[in-house]
């Protein structure tokens, strides 16, 4: 599940697909009797991991996509050498890795469950539908920055619109805002505004000024230093305001140093995309998972949330940052 979650998210937003995979944990957990917990935990990880994998995968690959002036083509291979969609792929198999070791010794059999009818393709059409838009729209350059966003709530009207013609009325539409998870949506609000706030008065510039002091002209320590500055600080602050602090000053970094931007750009985006696991506020996909969890009456201790997230994050973190700057040091 944790893999199928890291292909999804790979082409759809991340806390969209822990809303689709984590009520399927939940679904196994109870036939089988045992606590959903760690799946959860796993499946949110997981689909963090691979949200830079590709330019529609998540909000800071498309803002990384608009500095480096990548289309939808140049996340698997770039300047003739594998690009972020591979080096994703690598980090989640370490990831993977280390969930077979910490769960090795759970290997009772599961008896096969009854196949779950499908009664109706239109969202899966729509959603396929909005991922094939999000990809031609990458290949137009100076599109309004609104593009994506359009896209999307033009999908949602569609959807609105059939339902409301297929079931003439609105209960059904009722329904699914009385099952939303408001105290999950209120938390990542206030996130928003506190993040917001800690950019205006100036904290994330004063990092990234930092950086560039401390850094100097070494393009390994400068790389190694973002990378690992972005893992920390994304397990605190979300990841895209700090991203998109972030891009100009590695922009800047870049110029001064007299390099092409794109193997600290890279460095930039593991850190950040894969720091999130971290915390369960690293990330509005912990947060989701979580809050599906409290919804069916499972409290998520600290401890139980670290002792996947910790190597879940090490792991691939390691990973890219090798090969990242064995691959791109040079381009």
């Amino acid at each position: 599940l944790a893999s199928f979650s890291g292909i999804i998210s790979a082409f759809v937003d991340n806390v969209s697909t822990v809303l689709m995979i984590a009520p399927v944990a939940v679904s196994i957990s109870k036939k089988l009797k045992f606590s959903p917990v760690a799946m959860v935990i796993a499946i949110a990880a997981a689909s963090n991991i691979e949200g830079s994998a590709t330019l529609v995968g998540d909000t800071t690959s498309i803002m990384l996509a608009s500095a480096a002036k990548m289309d939808f083509l140049d996340f698997f291979w770039f300047n003739g050498r594998p690009s972020l969609f591979w080096i994703n792929q690598i980090g989640l198999l370490a990831a993977i890795s280390t969930l077979y070791v910490r769960f090795r010794k759970q290997n009772s059999p599961i008896a096969k469950q009854e196949v779950t009818v499908v009664n109706d393709y239109v969202p899966s059409a729509l959603l396929l539908m909005m991922i094939a838009s999000l990809i031609i729209a990458s290949f137009f350059q100076n599109k309004p920055q609104i593009t994506n966003g359009v896209i999307c709530v033009s999908y949602l009207i569609i959807g609105l619109i059939f339902y409301l013609i297929k079931h003439k009325n609105f209960t059904m539409i009722k329904a699914v805002f009385k099952d939303l998870d408001y105290f999950t949506l209120l938390l990542l609000a206030s996130l928003f505004v506190i993040i917001a706030g800690i950019e205006h008065v100036g904290i994330i510039d004063a990092l990234a000024t930092q950086i560039v002091k401390i850094g100097g002209k070494n393009l390994f320590f400068m790389y190694s230093l973002i990378l690992w500055i972005s893992v920390l600080a994304s397990a605190f602050i979300d990841n895209i305001p700090y991203v998109a602090t972030m891009l100009p000053v590695v922009a800047g970094i870049s110029s001064a140093m007299g390099i092409r931007p794109y193997v600290l750009y890279f460095g930039l985006i593991i850190g950040a995309t894969l720091g999130g696991n971290l915390t369960p506020i690293g990330a509005s996909a912990n947060i989701a998972g979580i809050g599906i969890l409290r919804k069916e009456g499972y409290e998520v201790k600290n401890s139980d949330f670290f002792k996947i997230s910790i190597p879940f994050t090490l792991a691939p973190v390691l990973a890219g940052y090798a090969f990242v700057w064995l691959t791109f040091r040079n381009v």
